[in-house]
């Protein structure tokens, strides 16, 4: 079935035509700002800020603020909400934030960031994987693709890049790409506020909580001290929260809204050139041939799926 043409797709704030320039404007930031939050995270937890509580204050911070300003534009009465609505905002929350972008910040203590970057990348092979399983039947080229892809991943995960990255953490991390993937692939249905800047504050509220809990579940309390975070982490912190959460998941929240899957998907193959990039010239990370290699082979499998799902089917 072929991809609706995002100018007709109808917009989620009120049953306006979303337009195609904020579609591509939307897209352009999760583009770029995503691609340099694997910086953002490592720096992070490389500043002894427990990953879980470090993740669950960027997103509840962004969420009590985002809430703040919605409701001073537009009254308190913008962030009702029904159970339903609550019930779908908080299962999309654990998926994508609690267990994909929790698991992201725990596996990138050992896993640099450029690395983390090129094996999230592999979300839309899990995506199509997820449609197969909903009863799609894709093209021969999309199943190309899929195994590329895959042995791309799995060249990333055997060698670990050659760098310090423990196999734990990289398992960690596949996991992650999987639960985000499908709380991609199922926020449309589960009947979410049809504000998405309202999804997506309920969203951060309800993932950051659970990141708390799980964080105290970990010990990470008693591995937090203050006095012995150094100044970059809370820099990096500050930037999670504003650019991260605040611009680039509403942003992600908007293309999920309004824009084809497909579509959505090919900021996986822009955000690890950025984080690769950022990692080597910031943070001295050591690109190796392994990571180039397997990172390309992932890159060319996510491109031949997003190129074969968007073109249109011929039908007799």
């Amino acid at each position: 079935m072929a991809a609706a043409s995002p100018a007709a797709l109808p917009d989620a704030s009120g049953g306006r035509q979303a337009s195609t320039a904020m579609i591509w404007s939307a897209l352009a930031v999760v583009y770029v700002v995503w691609g340099s939050t694997y910086l953002g995270i490592r720096v992070v937890v490389e500043a002894e800020i427990p990953p879980m509580l470090g993740m669950s204050a960027r997103f509840l911070v962004a969420g009590v603020l985002l809430a703040a300003f919605l409701s001073l534009k537009s009254g308190w009465r913008r962030l009702r909400i029904t159970r339903q609505e609550a019930v779908g905002a908080a299962v999309v929350g654990l998926l994508l934030l609690a267990f994909g972008n929790g698991a992201v910040a725990i596996a990138e203590q050992t896993v640099p960031s450029g690395l983390a970057a090129l094996l999230v990348a592999a979300i839309p092979l899990w995506l199509m994987l997820l449609r197969v399983g909903g009863g799609d039947r894709p093209r021969a080229l999309t199943w190309v693709g899929v195994l590329i892809g895959f042995g791309g991943v799995a060249l990333l995960a055997l060698s670990g890049g050659d760098t310090s990255a423990k196999p734990l953490s990289v398992a960690i991390l596949v996991v992650g790409t999987i639960c985000w993937a499908t709380g991609s692939r199922f926020s449309p249905r589960l009947g979410l506020p049809r504000d998405p800047l309202v999804a997506a504050l309920y969203e951060m509220l309800f993932g950051g909580t659970a990141m708390v809990l799980i964080g105290v579940l970990r010990g990470e309390p008693g591995r937090l001290h203050l006095d012995r975070i150094d100044t970059s982490g809370w820099i990096a912190l500050a930037y999670l929260i504003a650019f991260g959460s605040l611009l680039a998941y509403t942003a992600y929240s908007y293309l999920l809204a309004n824009a084809p899957i497909s579509l959505i998907g090919t900021y996986a193959y822009v955000n690890p050139g950025v984080a690769v990039l950022l990692g080597w010239l910031i943070l001295d990370e050591h690109v190796t041939w392994q990571i180039l290699f397997g990172g390309a082979v992932i890159i060319v499998g996510v491109a031949l799926v997003v190129t074969a799902e968007r073109r249109p089917r011929t039908t007799s």
